[in-house]
């Protein structure tokens, strides 16, 4: 079996991550939504107060003082964990999330809502009987 270049990526579980996020006083993660545009702008559900990145250029705007946990839609951290990679290079303390947005959803865990592309439904009263 070979070895990924991104298994030494820390992952976070979704109880820990929730957990994190609910302590009181304590700081909260810096969630990214690393998702690729496709799977992004189909989906009407994030992580909630998720910042949404462009998995390219992870750490623009991003300060160092937080722990930083990234996501994807794919529940092998395909592109959440090449993101955490590339923010440990950096300096920061980044984890992906383990079974991406998949598992956290499927737990049944807060989600914050987002628009997707939808057809434009008929204006009210616009069809013609």
């Amino acid at each position: 079996s070979h070895q990924s270049p991104h298994m030494s990526v820390p992952r976070i579980t979704k109880e820990a991550l929730k957990t994190r996020l609910e302590e009181d006083g304590g700081t909260p993660p810096v969630i990214l939504d690393a998702r690729l545009k496709y799977p992004y702008e189909h989906s009407t559900v994030m992580l909630p107060g998720a910042v949404r990145v462009n998995p390219d250029d992870p750490s623009a705007g991003l300060s160092t003082d937080r722990d930083v946990v990234a996501y994807d839609s794919d529940p092998e951290e395909l592109v959440s964990a090449p993101v955490a990679a590339a923010l440990i290079r950096k300096g920061y303390r980044a984890a992906a999330l383990e079974g991406g947005l998949a598992a956290w959803v499927t737990a049944k865990f807060p989600t914050d809502e987002k628009d997707a592309p939808k057809q434009a439904p008929p204006k009210a009263g616009g069809l013609k009987g």
